[in-house]
């Protein structure tokens, strides 16, 4: 049986937990805080990437998302080439997004 704010209390440690990553590491600590984020938008409802025939109700978070993702994936990347320019504007979308994400509403159960 699921607790009603169970998520939204362990996101909020989890995010709690992130954060001093993010500010003094935050290339290594990208992948942690996409994965936080996309875990909470598919519990809020919300698609990880645009499709071509998607209306969204909310394009700005799914377009703010894939950008922090193609930063996060392009650190990961093997060959290392990436703009390190990029990395903070990846957190402070990461940001953006789990303070959005965390005060929208009852998740849908999903985690």
């Amino acid at each position: 049986m699921d607790e009603p704010g169970l998520d939204e209390h362990l996101w909020r440690t989890e995010w709690e937990d992130l954060e001093p990553a993010l500010r003094e590491s935050p290339t290594e600590a990208l992948a942690d805080a996409d994965d936080l984020v996309a875990r909470m938008m598919e519990a809020r409802g919300f698609p990880l990437e645009e499709g071509d025939d998607d209306e969204l109700a909310e394009p700005e978070i799914v377009r703010s998302f894939a950008e922090a993702r193609r930063v996060t994936r392009s650190v990961d990347d093997v060959d290392g080439s990436f703009d390190p320019g990029d990395v903070p504007d990846a957190v402070d979308a990461y940001r953006e997004l789990y303070a959005y994400l965390i005060d929208y509403g009852a998740s849908s159960g999903i985690s």
